[in-house]
């Protein structure tokens, strides 16, 4: 079996929710090169337009397990697992 291998300046972004459904046709992992969140959400934007607010709007953001409010400058290291994780509204 042949491992690919990942180059360690890239970031795994995972898709939860309806997202994937919405946007990629059910794809939910991709790679993208980004040092900031802003740079995710700009790459995601670049393979699905409009898909960068949507996710801006209605998502939070895990970083290696730690999620945060988005915030645009956001450092994202080398490597990094970032999950987009839709937002519950309490009412």
């Amino acid at each position: 079996m042949v491992v690919e291998s990942v180059p360690e300046s890239s970031i795994r972004v995972v898709l939860l929710g309806g997202f994937s459904r919405a946007w990629t046709n059910g794809v939910k992992e991709f790679t993208v090169h980004a040092k900031s969140v802003r740079g995710v959400l700009n790459a995601m934007d670049k393979m699905y337009p409009g898909m960068g607010e949507a996710l801006e709007e209605n998502a939070n953001i895990a970083i290696n397990g730690v999620i945060h409010e988005v915030v645009y400058t956001e450092p994202v290291p080398p490597g990094s697992e970032v999950f987009f994780i839709p937002r519950i509204e309490a009412g």
